[in-house]
This record gives structure tokens, C-alpha cells and sequence, in this order.
């Protein structure tokens, strides 16, 4: 089996841990690769993690007392009474969740207030990305990631590790990660966001940039601590616009 064959396996193989970190894969690729069976456990603990979070230690419902009523003149609507009571759980429960988890949401019908929440949000949808990894995404993966229609990029911008096509503002922009000195490094490329000038971007543990490059932009988010100066430059020398 050639280099670049073996490589698409473990990407294919990551790639759907990803989505499944139980994934019991039957072909035993496992035994085999020593750099999956480690992401495979990274996986494994990080969806660990994440039950626990969600793991909430909710109290139990209190109704509280009411008045004694005058019913009858009152019609029962007994209907309505099995719709309100679940409902107004589950809105409680939510609020509950999001409130303990304070995790930012993406998808369709999210709204954000600007570009930066919107790239933060982003961020923190995909952790699998950020796992620290020696291990480089394959030619072929990169150029499905970035297709020629899109831009061009060599790979002195350094150990690139994680490569796919995401979505921002609905289009579709390579989403990359490098190894940086501190931790991985997010770099999305979007050609069709135009900003007028540079802007940082600060989140709770990351910090990051935009940079205006021709008709669009270049995002770099890394770890704070991260002196991203030094990588910035490799990015834009490594990048041309298609369009």
C-alpha cells in the first residue's frame, strides 16, 4: 500500500471517528496504525467529557400552591393542560442547559451580530479539529479542501493537520489547522468576505485576527499566548484568490 493510500485511510478513518468516537471499525486498522489508535482515544475522552457536561444534576420540579378556585363557571380544557406542562419543562430544561454549558451554536437560522462571533462559533463547533497531531493531512486532502476554484496554497504555511470545506455566511471556505508552538491553529480562508480592515478576535481561551486580503479575508485563530505574527505572514505568502 502506497504512502498517500495509507494517509487517506487514516484521514477517511478520523474523519468518521469524528462524527461517531464509538465507530468500531471492522477492517482493523486499528492494530495496524499506532497514530490512530492514540486519536481514537483522544476522541473517546473528549466525548467523555462532553457527557459530563451535559450530565446535569437537575432538581426535581416543584409546582407551587395555588388558590383555591371558584370552578363552576370554569370550563376545563384538559387538552391544553397536557400540552403547557411538558412544554414549559422543556423550555426550562433548555435554558438550564445552555446556561451550565455556554456553548455557542451554529447552523442554519443562527444569527450572529458580526464575523467574529460567528468564526468563534464556528471554532468551538468542530473541537475534533483542535487535537494536538504530528500527523499531516495527505496532498489530495488539501487540494479537496482548497479547490483551485478557490485559491492556490503551497504548504510552507506549515505542519498542516486537519483540512476540510466549511460553511461561513453560506459559502463554502477551506477551513485548516496548523501546529503552532502553544497548540493547534485555525486558519479559514474566505474570499468572498470582504472586510475594510484588520480585526481581532477575542474569545475565552483563544485570541485571533482578520486579515482584508484582495476581495476577501483571511481568519487566524490560535490559542492566547500564541504569537501569531509569526505565522501570518507564511499564510499570506501562501495564498492566492482563484476568483
Amino acid at each position: 500500500m502506497s504512502r498517500e493510500n495509507e494517509m487517506m485511510n487514516c484521514e477517511d478513518y478520523r474523519e468518521t471517528l469524528t462524527a461517531d468516537p464509538r465507530f468500531d471499525d471492522e477492517s482493523g486498522h486499528l492494530d495496524t496504525c499506532a497514530a490512530c489508535r492514540e486519536y481514537s482515544a483522544e476522541m473517546l475522552a473528549l466525548n467523555d467529557d462532553i457527557a459530563a457536561a451535559m450530565a446535569l444534576d437537575v432538581p426535581e420540579l416543584v409546582m407551587p400552591d395555588l388558590p383555591d378556585l371558584e370552578t363552576d363557571n370554569v370550563v376545563t380544557l384538559s387538552g391544553r393542560r397536557r400540552i403547557l406542562r411538558p412544554a414549559w419543562i422543556a423550555v426550562a430544561a433548555t435554558v438550564l442547559i445552555a446556561a451550565v454549558i455556554g456553548i455557542r451554536m451554529t447552523g442554519p437560522g443562527v444569527e450572529y451580530g458580526t464575523l467574529e462571533e460567528q468564526l468563534l462559533a464556528h471554532v468551538d463547533n468542530e473541537p475534533a479539529a483542535l487535537l494536538p497531531t504530528s500527523t499531516p493531512v495527505s496532498g489530495s486532502r488539501l487540494a479537496e479542501a482548497v479547490p483551485e476554484n478557490i485559491a492556490t496554497m503551497n504548504q510552507d504555511v506549515g505542519l498542516i493537520t486537519y483540512a476540510m470545506s466549511c460553511s461561513i455566511n453560506g459559502k463554502d471556505v477551506p477551513h485548516l489547522v496548523v501546529q503552532g508552538e502553544h497548540g493547534p491553529i485555525t486558519i479559514l480562508l474566505m474570499p468572498y468576505e470582504k472586510v475594510a480592515a484588520a480585526s481581532t478576535i477575542d474569545g475565552e481561551n483563544v485570541q485571533g485576527i482578520i486579515l482584508p486580503v484582495g476581495d476577501g479575508s483571511i481568519a487566524i485563530i490560535g490559542s492566547r499566548g500564541e504569537q501569531l505574527d509569526k505565522i501570518k505572514q507564511n499564510v499570506l505568502d501562501s495564498v492566492m484568490w482563484s476568483t
